[in-house]
């Protein structure tokens, strides 16, 4: 694998703009060379690079990059949208040791339209929106102060998500944490600018924004890691 990054070639934008509009297999298969030379592997490189840097200051979301990088084949099952290929390409950066989707984890993407950066919990179960609410409303100003943080909105935005309406069950409007509770989701979310994916800038780009994410990221797994632990399996040294 190559130890620095040019960028992705200029045809990996007209690819995703031409598999928007031809998003079907007889396409897709007609042009896989494209996609392998222009898209997979320029991916590949690109993840390697930032799992390499993001191991020095968070080595436990630098896993292998290729198990990192999501499939371009849609899953069209509970989908009204049955067009089988993704328009972009994506890659996860999660802790091994927490549930790929209901943990808090650093992504990025790209496509023809922009370069997407983002990190947070996105996709967390009843179990992990207790455990995350709980730890917001206990540990509050700290929460806010990192969520506001000058650098990170800087460079990622302000906190997004979907969010309840009213506080949820088992919280009152008078506890600590006030509207970060009725969050279903809480993460940081960025586009930036499509040809930037054409540059090796990329990759101190995408970095960059993850270092001022830890913190949140860290923040959120915190109760995930600590329910985690208690529910470990005993070891007795018998066997």
């Amino acid at each position: 694998m190559k130890s620095t990054f040019n960028g992705f070639p200029a045809k990996m934008q007209w690819f995703f703009r031409e598999l928007r509009e031809h998003n079907d297999r007889d396409w897709f298969e007609a042009h896989k060379d494209v996609y392998l030379e222009c898209v997979k592997t320029p991916m590949e490189e690109l993840t390697t690079l930032v799992m390499s840097a993001v191991s020095r200051f968070a080595p436990e979301h630098a896993g292998e990059p290729k198990k990192a990088i999501y499939r371009i084949y849609r899953d069209t099952r509970f989908s009204h949208d049955k067009t089988p290929y993704k328009t972009h390409t994506g890659a996860l950066l999660r802790r091994a040791d927490l549930p790929k989707n209901e943990s808090s984890s650093f992504y990025f993407a790209v496509s023809d339209k922009c370069v997407e950066v983002a990190g947070g919990c996105y996709m967390p179960g009843p179990d992990q929106l207790r455990l995350i609410r709980s730890h917001i409303a206990e540990n509050a100003t700290r929460f806010e102060k990192l969520v506001t943080s000058r650098a990170l909105v800087a460079s990622l935005g302000p906190l997004q998500g979907e969010k309840l309406s009213r506080p949820p069950k088992g919280f009152d409007p008078g506890t600590p944490g006030g509207e970060y509770l009725k969050a279903k989701q809480w993460y940081h979310y960025i586009e930036l600018d499509a040809d930037l994916a054409l540059s090796g800038s990329i990759v101190d780009e995408l970095t960059s924004r993850f270092k001022q994410l830890l913190p949140m990221v860290q923040f959120l797994n915190e109760p995930l890691l600590a329910n985690a632990k208690r529910n470990a399996p005993m070891t007795t040294g018998w066997f």
